[in-house]
């Protein structure tokens, strides 16, 4: 036991991070339009492999909902037979950044860009699970999807299959909800388990003409990528695909790394290991055509509030996850796919940050705009062009700010006009000065002091070269420009 002095607390809290893995990794294989059970090759794989390496020790890896839209979108366009390529090549990448270093420049990726990404996940998630709840075929794009859910209700009121299958996923969302006011030897077991249970004995009870989740097993399931989908990468749109997964996937992991950073007093991430130990998790994954994986929030916190100390916990998690896959793939076929579907709805709820929105609405106007036009962008676009709107509105905000620049005129009635800038002038900054020195005397000299400029792009720079070789009239002195105590080498019109 001095070898393992933590055993009996990483024991008991793997148990509870698999009783809240089963259902999260079948729900979000079913959302994704693939068998569910790649969803648990995927939680093993995350538990066995990534479970072992260093980078954040308490925080558990699996299929996370957060990308159930893309792989859904990815599956749609390319087939299943290519996913295995994509999240191996996404795997590999994450690797060579994680290798690289580049791990720890994703804590400088905005967090209102993340948070617009996860809203934006959420909404969608929503809208495309209440039509699983009701047993309906969802359109293709996240617009159609929430433009179509009062035709959705209507069709489901006249129907009395939806409309048993419809009770079945709310009965799902209502058990989570509720499940938290039980007395704690009841919240021993997770709510989403439970209400899974339920709704699965409530459909054989009563017999409930419900679908159910199709199984295939395990070694079913299982394709390595072949020579046929590895030509995929020939192609330039599936490389569009891949990047997403690589910047989505590893954004994800790492914010929640800091998050579960903040739940314990253990040992820090160590963000570049954990870049490889996410690489790692999805090239085995790609390898097997299984999901990919992120660090998922929900069972991490589940892992640290359950009382792990070591990385022992999510590894034996791994171990349950395999067991239950190998030993009782029966079980999988008993599941409602609205009980499922009620599951990812309650998740994607939980993704829309409504606190962070008001907090930066009162505080930070311009971080909460970026935070809706992302969340919008990923509704109306996809995945990758939405979180790509957002991270440029981020830099542009960013330029924006930090391209403060002051021009202050001093005219004495007689000699020259003296004009002083200061402060950063960039192309954002541009039209604001031009207007300020065209509004100035053209029958009077100028001179204009940029020793109080920080910093002067080429786009300014050109711009007051031009704007000193046409402002002055012929006879007039032409305009002296100078930085510190020696004149710069500008136009001047002679």
């Amino acid at each position: 036991m001095t070898k393992f002095p933590y055993l009996r607390q990483d024991f008991a809290a793997s148990i509870v991070v698999f009783l809240v893995a089963v259902p999260l990794c079948v729900g979000v294989a079913v959302a994704s339009g693939v068998p569910a059970e790649l969803g648990l090759v995927t939680g093993i794989v995350g538990g066995l492999v990534t479970g072992f390496m260093p980078g954040s020790s308490l925080q558990v890896s699996g299929p996370a909902a957060g990308l159930t839209v893309l792989v859904f979108e990815a599956v749609s366009e390319f087939g299943v037979s290519a996913l295995g390529v994509i999240v191996l090549a996404a795997g590999l990448l994450q690797l060579a950044m994680g290798f690289l270093k580049v791990g720890r420049w994703f804590r400088a990726i905005s967090v209102s860009v993340v948070e617009g990404m996860l809203c934006g996940i959420g909404l969608v998630i929503i809208a495309g699970q209440i039509y699983a709840a009701a047993g309906l075929k969802a359109p293709k794009t996240g617009v159609g999807k929430i433009a179509g859910l009062p035709g959705a209700f209507v069709d489901a009121v006249s129907s009395t299959e939806a409309l048993a299958s419809l009770a079945i996923g709310a009965g799902t969302i209502a058990v989570i909800l509720l499940w938290k006011r039980m007395p704690k030897a009841a919240q021993a077991v997770p709510g989403a388990l439970a209400a899974v249970v339920l709704a699965t004995v409530a459909t054989l009870a009563f017999s409930l003409p419900v679908a159910t989740v199709k199984v295939e097993g395990l070694l079913g399931v299982i394709r390595p990528p072949g020579t046929e989908a590895l030509g995929e990468l020939a192609s330039p749109a599936i490389w569009g695909t891949i990047l997403a997964f690589t910047l989505i996937a590893s954004a994800e992991s790492l914010f929640s790394a800091a998050a579960v950073d903040r739940l314990h007093d253990g040992p820090r991430t160590e963000y570049n290991k954990e870049m490889i130990a996410q690489g790692a998790g999805n090239t085995v994954c790609g390898l097997l055509g299984a999901l990919p994986m992120t660090a998922v929030i929900v069972r991490s916190s589940a892992n640290v509030n359950a009382g792990a100390k070591t990385k022992a916990s999510r590894v034996l998690h791994g171990v349950w996850l395999l067991l239950f896959a190998a030993a009782m793939p029966w079980a999988l076929a008993l599941i409602p796919i609205p009980a499922l579907a009620g599951i990812l709805v309650h998740a994607g709820w939980k993704l829309i940050p409504f606190r962070q929105v008001a907090s930066l609405w009162r505080s930070h106007r311009g971080e909460a705009l970026i935070l809706v036009v992302t969340a919008v962008s990923i509704v109306a676009v996809n995945m990758f062009e939405g979180v790509l709107i957002g991270l440029a509105l981020s830099v542009v905000k960013t330029a924006w700010e930090a391209s403060k620049v002051k021009l202050e005129v001093i005219d004495k009635g007689a000699g020259p006009i003296q004009a002083y800038l200061s402060g950063n002038a960039t192309f954002l900054r541009l039209p604001k000065i031009l207007d300020s020195l065209e509004a100035l005397p053209q029958d009077r000299p100028v001179e204009l002091d940029l020793s109080g400029l920080h910093h002067l792009d080429h786009a300014c720079r050109t711009a007051l070269d031009n704007w000193a070789e046409r402002h002055s009239v012929p006879g007039t002195e032409p305009v002296r420009m100078t930085s510190g105590a020696e004149p710069l080498e500008m136009a001047s019109g002679t």
